[in-house]
């Protein structure tokens, strides 16, 4: 057993062990969270060892890095999240590997993605990402949309061919009433998921929380958590 691998299944287990520890405290089964692992700047050697000690959710931000890294990992059994902003540009690609898409944030990229999946011939899952700093009608410094856009985004989604509305997702913001209380921004994403899913009760997954806030993500309601640092170390500094 190579010395990464004993590293990368040390990290695992603490993850695990919080991940339990919280749906413990919450009440909840430690089933009804899935662990996302974000494997953003680091190599695709790693995701097969991720896969060899049971992950089966990666996730990557960036289109330049996690098409390469999608390929070389091709034969392996997993399911591949793009978290980040997505410019439009940059849609096919992301389409030819990623199965969920959670950072949907406007109409004109419903449409991109719809039009890339039929081609592809794909179903892609998607998320509406949320942005708690934003005001009404504007978007978030992180991505995202205010609140009152939920419904429109969620009905173009809901009637875009190839695509198909999962839920929702939020990253806790560095500004506005929610910086710095991620319970309470995770408990309003819960609010808001939930008003969703009165028109679309099949949307009913709910990404939040990461390495330093996971227990209050599972504490609000989370379905998924996305974590990277405390999996598979401090990252390296991006040239």
């Amino acid at each position: 057993m190579t010395d990464r691998r004993i590293e990368l299944a040390g990290n695992l287990n603490m993850v695990e062990e919080r991940i339990a520890s919280a749906c413990a405290a919450a009440g909840r089964k430690r089933e009804e969270v899935t662990l996302i692992v974000v494997t953003k700047t680091y190599p695709a050697s790693d995701v097969r060892l991720l896969h060899e000690l049971g992950v089966r959710h990666v996730a990557e931000n960036r289109d330049q890095e996690a098409a390469p890294k999608a390929a070389a990992c091709a034969d392996l059994n997993l399911t591949w999240h793009f978290v980040g902003q997505l410019q439009t540009n940059k849609v096919r690609s992301v389409v030819s590997y990623a199965d969920v898409v959670q950072s949907v944030d406007r109409v004109k990229l419903v449409t991109s993605l719809s039009a890339a999946a039929v081609r592809d011939g794909r179903e892609i899952g998607c998320l509406i990402q949320i942005a708690l700093d934003a005001e009404e009608g504007a978007r978030g410094d992180r991505g995202g949309i205010a609140a009152d856009g939920i419904e429109q985004l969620a009905s173009a989604v809901d009637g875009a061919p190839g695509l198909r509305l999962d839920g929702l997702m939020t990253v806790a913001p560095l500004a506005g009433p929610y910086a710095g209380r991620q319970r309470a921004a995770f408990e309003r994403l819960m609010e808001f998921a939930s008003s969703m899913r009165v028109g679309h009760p099949a949307a009913n997954m709910v990404s939040a929380g990461m390495s330093a806030d996971l227990e209050d993500a599972v504490a609000a309601g989370a379905t998924h958590v996305r974590v990277g640092t405390s999996v598979l170390g401090v990252r390296p500094r991006l040239g």
